[in-house]
This record gives structure tokens, C-alpha cells and sequence, in this order.
């Protein structure tokens, strides 16, 4: 077909807290030499877990794996302070990766408990991130992943209850199970600040853009990374005549493209730009090779490193990075 056209979206890709928590894990694999010990995946993408991985990180599931004494990475979703007293119990050399906007939520759990709220927490159930915010205050805290799930959410004061997100949801459904909320609780209390991330509700600003242009939008990210499933999810719901989500280029059917002109192309927050680079030459191999890029977004943010990862670089005489910003 004449006239195949790739819709670029930006912003895309990494985010200041990915960059932060993969640079860590470079980093302290340079300071530290290997075997370093990184509870869960470090970020959800495939790529970049089996990258470090051949670098020498080990990934575990539980910090039992995990020699006494040996130095240990949380990652970049969280952790619950039962897994802190663990890591302690064990001896462990923490360095803690997690996002700064996923601790900001932690400290939000711990003001409203403090003042004797009972907290709905918006998320998916055995999501490390949300396992690791309501792990805060088990006993005050109720997960629940849609409107309709409000109803079945039981609070001791109805006057009391205030709501938290995990920080990578559909900015559009989790404002339908606000409203809910809402409509249940007269005195619903909102958090300080939008917990959905910045990048979460950029990325997926810009594919609102590019979707009602799209035959086909292909959104690249892993199948565990919940911020690049939201994506195709909201691709589907702004026109987007069909969406796909796919780890690599490897994985792209041109049966999806047969009758396309034009394919939206975006990538989650814990995609590096060379897989994304990859599709853009695999759509030009199927004969998409004009190239349109359009920016929905600009924001500037970026993380330090964590505290005692800084420290022992300037110890040892290495040069702390400065990140790039990422929007």
C-alpha cells in the first residue's frame, strides 16, 4: 500500500524512576562486582531483566534466597516493611531502587492510618507495587481493581476513608472508581497529590493522540508491566482500530498490518529506545517507512541515585551519574 505511515508517539519509553532503578543495578554491578541479588525484577521488561542478568545480577522471588550478608537490590515497584525487617533479620546490604512517586505513596499510607483512616487502594491484586503499599497497613488498607468492586469495600466510619493508586493505572478508569467511591462515601478524602505517575499519564496522553489516526497501534513492553497493558487498553477505548502488545520486533504478525496505512507505535515506561528502534525498522521492512513523531507531553524530572549507592561511588572515587531527564 502506498503512503504507510509510522505514528511516533512521545513521550515514550524509560521514565526518571526506570532510569533510576536499571542505573542503580549498572552501577552497583560496577562498584560491587557480581553475584549482586535484586529482589523481583528490577523493572518490568524482559530486555533489560535478562541483560543485567548476563551481567551478573540474580534475580529472586524472596529475600530467603538470598545469601546472609550478601547485598541486595529492591526494586524499582517497592517493597512492604515485612520485607525490610527480612532483609534486616537476614543481614542484608540493602540498596533500595524504589521509585520516589511509589515511596510518596507509602508516606501517604502512613499519614492517613495515622489519623485513623481506613484507605481504599486502586490496583491490581498481587502487582509487587500494590503488595508493597498496602503491606504498609495491612489491616486498614483494601484493594480493589474496578467500579465494581466499590460495593464491596466495608469500612468501620464512613466518614473516614480516603483513597490511594498504584502509580501506573488508566488515568480514565481510575477516575470512573473515584466517582464510585464517591457516590458510596459522601466524605471520600483524596490523596495530597495524583498518585498515577507523570509518565504513566503522559504516555498515555500521547497514544490518545496517535490512536484515532491509527489502523493499528503497537504499543512494545513486556506482558507483566502494567503501565504498557493500560496503554493498549487506551488505544482500543480512542479509536485505535486494533492495538497490540509485543516484548520485540520479533514478535510482530504483518498479518496485523495487511490492510493498514497507518500504525501508532509507543512503548512502556521500562522499554529502553533500541527495542523500540528495533519495530521502527521491522515496519519499514513491511513497507511503513515515513515517519510522523507526535508529542503530547513535556515534562522534566529526574532521581538521584539512592543515598548509600552515591556514597560508596564517591568513596571509591567514581563519578555519580547525572540522569537524563525523562518525560
Amino acid at each position: 500500500m502506498p503512503g504507510r505511515k509510522v505514528l511516533l508517539a512521545a513521550p515514550r519509553g524509560y521514565c526518571a524512576g526506570v532510569d533510576r532503578a536499571v542505573e542503580t543495578v549498572e552501577r552497583a554491578l560496577d562498584l560491587y562486582g557480581a553475584p549482586l541479588y535484586v529482589r523481583k525484577e528490577i523493572v518490568h521488561n524482559k530486555h533489560v531483566v535478562d541483560r543485567l542478568a548476563g551481567r551478573g545480577a540474580v534475580f529472586v522471588a524472596e529475600l530467603d534466597q538470598v545469601p546472609r550478608g550478601a547485598r541486595v537490590v529492591f526494586s524499582a515497584h517497592g517493597v512492604s516493611p515485612t520485607v525490610r525487617e527480612q532483609a534486616q533479620a537476614r543481614d542484608l546490604l540493602v540498596i533500595d531502587a524504589t521509585c520516589p512517586l511509589v515511596t510518596k505513596v507509602h508516606r501517604e499510607v502512613g499519614k492517613f492510618v495515622g489519623r485513623g483512616y481506613s484507605i481504599v487502594l486502586i490496583g491490581h491484586q498481587g502487582h509487587e507495587e500494590v503488595e508493597g503499599t498496602a503491606g504498609e497497613a495491612p489491616e486498614a488498607i483494601q484493594v480493589i481493581d474496578s467500579p465494581a468492586a466499590v460495593d464491596q469495600v466495608e469500612v468501620p466510619d464512613p466518614a473516614k476513608v480516603a483513597w490511594l493508586t498504584q502509580t501506573t493505572l488508566s488515568v480514565d478508569e481510575t477516575q470512573a472508581t473515584v466517582s464510585r467511591l464517591r457516590q458510596r462515601f459522601a466524605a471520600l478524602t483524596d490523596p495530597p497529590s495524583d498518585d498515577i505517575c507523570y509518565a504513566t499519564q503522559n504516555r498515555q496522553g500521547a497514544v490518545k493522540e496517535i490512536a484515532s489516526r491509527s489502523d493499528v497501534v503497537i504499543v512494545v513492553g513486556s506482558a507483566n508491566s502494567s503501565n504498557s497493558v493500560r496503554l493498549v487498553e487506551v488505544a482500543l477505548k480512542h479509536g485505535a482500530g486494533a492495538a497490540y502488545r509485543v516484548d520485540s520486533a520479533a514478535e510482530i504478525d504483518p498479518a496485523w498490518l495487511a490492510e493498514a496505512a497507518t500504525v501508532g507505535l509507543t512503548s512502556g515506561a521500562s522499554v529502553p529506545e533500541v527495542l523500540v528502534e528495533q519495530v521502527l525498522r521491522r515496519l519499514a521492512e513491511l513497507g511503513f517507512d515515513e515517519r510522523e513523531e507526535v508529542t503530547a507531553a513535556s515534562a522534566a524530572l529526574a532521581f538521584a541515585l539512592p543515598r548509600d549507592l552515591r556514597k560508596d561511588l564517591a568513596g571509591a572515587g567514581q563519578p555519580v551519574p547525572q540522569l537524563p531527564h525523562r518525560a
